[in-house]
């Protein structure tokens, strides 16, 4: 599926990944690629939000971050717990292994810190003729996540798959596709 839309407060609309889940480690580069796609647009909402209120754009895009990062934001991150992450702690790297546990303490705190953005944009979800925006508590929230996500893309894109794409071949990497099939009904 190589589609694409306009996003309507602004962004490039998504483009489907080429590669299937036959090539995992290109699935979770796509991955990565829609994560700063869906920051981006979190952003620009935010801009929107300002300018226009709940209008029908900014909870449609409101739901399009929600359901990225409802539905396959924690299907990557076990992605990466069940087979990008334990061989890389197995070989006992001491720099990578840092990164690594670094990574895991990530996934933890964005899904604690997800748990708070996600109120925010469920509330513009849900707004009516009388919301009043996000609150500067919110945009500190959304502040937060964003740099913990990019600063955890560098960490992954720069350290760890390739570290990881070094060592997880042949039979792991077939088990790593099935697996990461299976889990999504593929």
């Amino acid at each position: 599926m190589t589609g694409s839309r306009s996003h309507p407060i602004g962004l490039p609309g998504h483009r489907a990944p080429a590669a299937g889940f036959e090539v995992p480690f290109e699935m979770l580069d796509a991955c990565h690629e829609r994560v700063d796609r869906l920051l981006r647009l979190l952003g620009k909402l935010r801009g929107h939000v300002r300018a226009h209120g709940a209008d029908i754009q900014g909870r449609e895009a409101a739901q399009d971050v929600l359901r990225y990062f409802d539905q396959a934001g924690p299907l990557h991150h076990e992605d990466e717990e069940r087979h990008v992450f334990p061989p890389l702690l197995a070989q006992r790297d001491p720099a990578v292994v840092a990164v690594v546990i670094r990574l895991q303490q990530d996934h933890r705190e964005m899904a604690v810190q997800w748990a708070q953005v996600r109120q925010a944009l469920t509330g513009l979800v849900k707004a009516t003729g009388d919301w009043s925006g996000f609150s500067a508590e919110d945009e500190q929230r959304f502040d937060r996540y964003d740099a913990l996500y990019r600063r955890h893309l560098l960490d992954e894109d720069g350290v760890v798959y390739p570290a990881a794409r070094a060592i997880v071949r042949g039979d792991a990497l077939q088990a790593m596709s099935a697996d990461m099939m299976a889990r999504r009904g593929v």
